[in-house]
């Protein structure tokens, strides 16, 4: 947008501009504790007015592990079309490829989750392991980063780098909110396994298919009727370009306290600018 980003009290001021929203669960919907004052509502007032509404989450957990833990949460599940995850395409993506290895065996996966969460595996016939020392290829679907330091995942991870193993990310967010507060997230670690030698295939925002896999539920919808609304310039506002759609910056998570002069920054550091601001994600904000 010329001149830079539209300035939004509330959603209301730009929800009849568009068709569909892919909006983003933590940082606009929720933190780490619950549901942003006015979230629940304003989502309800978005369907309510007949937008088809898709939650893309950079969640290594596949959709239904998300969309029930939403739901739970207090927000209605009518409220949304599909809950989609970068867990969830990463998923699909295994499964159309098979599992199995040289001579049938099944290939051993190093998964790094959260929770003991194992939605990213189940049901594709492969063998898990805990050790990078004989892993044929590394999930990572989330991070404990509030549990342990970087040097954990280092010693974990380093055997499979020095082997060539392939890694796949599947939540590339490199920061996450926790309960406690902000800490590095699986895609921090996705970093770490580059910079220890390893090669990484990303999956989820900003990366193409995610996207894709949205634009294909949207049917023939064209770009300009569908808006991306999130809280990273970096993952939300940079897909949103990459994919050529259009964006809203909500600046409560990550950004909450950022100033306008470093938000114009990271603009600049990722070519790409949001066309409308949002406090938060309120409906109206008269």
């Amino acid at each position: 947008m010329s001149g830079g980003p539209l300035e939004i009290a509330g959603l209301d001021e730009a929800a009849e501009r568009f068709d569909a929203f892919l909006i983003d669960q933590f940082g606009v919907l929720r933190d780490g504790k619950g549901p942003y004052p006015g979230a629940v509502d304003t989502l309800i007032r978005l369907k309510q007015a007949g937008k088809t509404i898709i939650i893309l989450s950079n969640s290594g957990k596949r959709s239904a592990e998300n969309d029930r833990r939403l739901a739970a949460l207090g927000f209605d599940r009518t409220s949304w079309d599909w809950f989609l995850t970068s867990g969830e395409v990463a998923w699909r993506i295994l499964q159309r490829e098979s599992g199995q290895g040289a001579g049938g065996v099944a290939r051993k996966c190093l998964l790094v989750s959260r929770d003991g969460d194992t939605s990213p595996l189940d049901g594709l016939g492969l063998e898990r392991t805990e050790s990078g020392k004989d892993a044929d290829f590394i999930m990572l679907a989330a991070s404990e980063g509030d549990l342990h330091p970087l040097s954990f995942y280092e010693t974990l991870l380093a055997p499979a780098a020095r082997r060539g193993v392939p890694c796949l990310c599947t939540n590339p967010d490199k920061i996450m909110l926790t309960k406690e507060g902000t800490a590095f997230g699986a895609g921090r670690i996705a970093e770490l396994y580059e910079e220890l030698g390893g090669q990484v295939r990303w999956i989820g925002k900003p990366f193409a298919d995610i996207y894709a896999t949205a634009r294909e539920f949207l049917g023939d919808l064209p770009p300009q009727k569908i808006c991306c609304i999130g809280d990273s310039i970096e993952h939300d506002i940079a897909g949103a370009a990459g994919a050529g759609l259009k964006s809203i910056l909500v600046t409560t998570g990550i950004l909450e306290t950022a100033s306008d002069a470093q938000r114009q920054a990271l603009f600049a550091e990722h070519g790409a600018m949001p066309d409308f601001i949002l406090p938060a994600f309120t409906w109206s904000g008269r």
